[in-house]
């Protein structure tokens, strides 16, 4: 119950910020209808082993963050709570994609990725620093303001 208020707090929070400021980095956050007709937006929960948070901190602002986009993942948030106990291990993100079949097809090449492989092999060295994957698929309403 906890998760999924922690969760609802931070999709409201980026919707929010992408109204309010209309962009988030490089990429826009309020746009047309017409311009994303498809456009899915990924929550994503990454549950870490004991003391490896700042470790997957590292990747994905050193790394990953950019990896994605080289292949169309739309970074649009990240986020760690606030309270223990999830505050020590827990990571949550929100991406987007152009469709469902496009998340498909973006995630594939990531993993493929030789740079990806690269990192990944490097950074856990002295162990795996994800425990837990939770992904969610969402679709902005006729009436968000960011779609």
């Amino acid at each position: 119950m906890m998760k999924r208020l922690i969760i609802s707090g931070i999709v409201v929070a980026a919707f929010a910020l992408g109204y309010w400021t209309g962009k988030s980095g490089s990429s826009h956050l309020v746009r047309t209808a017409s311009a994303d007709a498809g456009r899915v937006f990924e929550i994503r929960t990454y549950t870490t082993n004991e003391g490896k948070l700042d470790a997957l901190h590292a990747r994905f602002r050193d790394h990953t963050m950019k990896l994605f986009e080289k292949h169309g993942i739309t970074n649009i948030g990240y986020w760690t709570p606030e309270d223990a106990p999830l505050s020590g291990n827990t990571l949550i993100y929100i991406l987007a994609h152009p469709s469902r079949e496009a998340a498909k097809q973006n995630w594939e090449a990531f993993g493929k990725d030789p740079e990806w492989q690269r990192v990944k092999a490097e950074s856990e060295a002295n162990g795996a620093i994800v425990k837990k994957i939770e992904s969610v698929f969402v679709e902005a309403t006729d009436y968000s303001p960011m779609k």
